[in-house]
Parts: structure tokens; sequence; C-alpha cells
């Protein structure tokens, strides 16, 4: 019974570990604020490829965004870095900070 109970910890520890890992590589995708739509909370990022999005080309794109509160943070022109996730509504900012 012990051997069961510590093959079950050592699975789970190791499926978190490995969760935690993807979770905190999320690639951070380099862009530049076009427009910003504070009442649809939406902005729209032109950027580089977003291969954590599955994109191997630089665009222009419209995201909504997870917190409106991001978009007070930023003005047309400013350089960001963001992270974003692909959603049933599209595509959504989640994380947001101007570029150093």
């Amino acid at each position: 019974m012990n051997h069961i109970i510590r093959i079950t910890t050592a699975l789970a520890l190791t499926f978190s570990a490995a969760t935690g890992a993807l979770a905190a590589g999320a690639a951070a995708i380099n862009g530049e604020v076009k427009k910003i739509d504070e009442g649809a909370g939406k902005i729209t990022l032109k950027h580089g490829p977003a291969k954590s999005l599955g994109m191997d080309e630089p665009m222009t794109m419209v995201y909504r965004v997870k917190d409106a509160a991001m978009l007070k943070q930023v003005k047309v022109g400013d350089k960001v870095t963001f992270e974003a996730e692909e959603a049933t509504s599209g595509y959504t900012v989640t994380k947001m900070e101007k570029a150093k």
C-alpha cells in the first residue's frame, strides 16, 4: 500500500512541476500600441511573431484585454511586452507592460 502512495505522490509532484513550468514559460510578445478602444475593452497591437499563439509572422491584430485597467496604462505609440491566450471569444491579452 505504501508503494502505491509513493508512486501516486511522485506522479502528482511530477505533473505539478511540469504544469508550473508550462505556465511560467509563457512567451512574451513584443509589440506597439496602434489603437485603444476602452469602451469595447480592446487594443490593437502591431507585433512580431507570436509563437505561443501559433503566429509565425508579424501582424497587427485587435485583442480583448483580460482587465480593462491595462488600457489606462498605455497610449498609442507605446512599445509594449505582452502575453495573450486564445479563448472562444478570440485572443485576449492577459498581461501587458511598457517595454523598457
